[in-house]
């Protein structure tokens, strides 16, 4: 079994996969949606059917000490529609502060192509909120 690991935007939805068993996380795609859901559940749909999937964790975005941001209210949204789709799997949080900063250090330092970050923050970002939560599930 395999966990997703999700970092939702306004536009764009980074996705992470952990590995058979469960050692390792790896970046899977950045869906761009544009603020459409129904773009963002269709492709996890087929990455469900592709990959046996039993939790899926989402970053939660808090502002540094602590309290919620409005993005975390359109999260919540978000976290409801994949609870009532995907009711047999398990789906939880984590705070993903920084996430998005540590992907951009990650990028400076493999010094990627500033016109390619953008494509592939969100998937990195993902892949840190995926590694939080292993990492906390140890």
């Amino acid at each position: 079994m395999r966990i997703l690991g999700i970092d939702y935007g306004d536009s764009r939805v980074g996705l992470a996969l952990t590995d058979p068993l469960g050692f390792t996380a790896q970046g899977l795609e950045t869906v761009t949606h544009n603020g459409n859901d129904k773009i963002v559940l269709r492709r996890l749909d087929e990455i469900m059917a592709q990959y046996e999937i039993d939790t899926i964790v989402v970053g939660m975005p808090f502002n540094m000490d602590g309290t919620k941001t409005i993005r975390a209210e359109v999260t919540e949204k978000f976290l409801h529609k994949l609870k009532c789709k995907y009711n047999k799997i398990k789906i939880e949080t984590v705070d993903e502060r920084l996430t998005t900063v540590a992907a951009h250090k990650t990028m400076n330092f493999l010094d990627i192509n500033k016109h390619k970050k953008r494509n592939i923050v969100d998937t990195i970002s993902a892949v840190y909120i995926l590694e939080t939560y292993m990492n906390k599930n140890k």
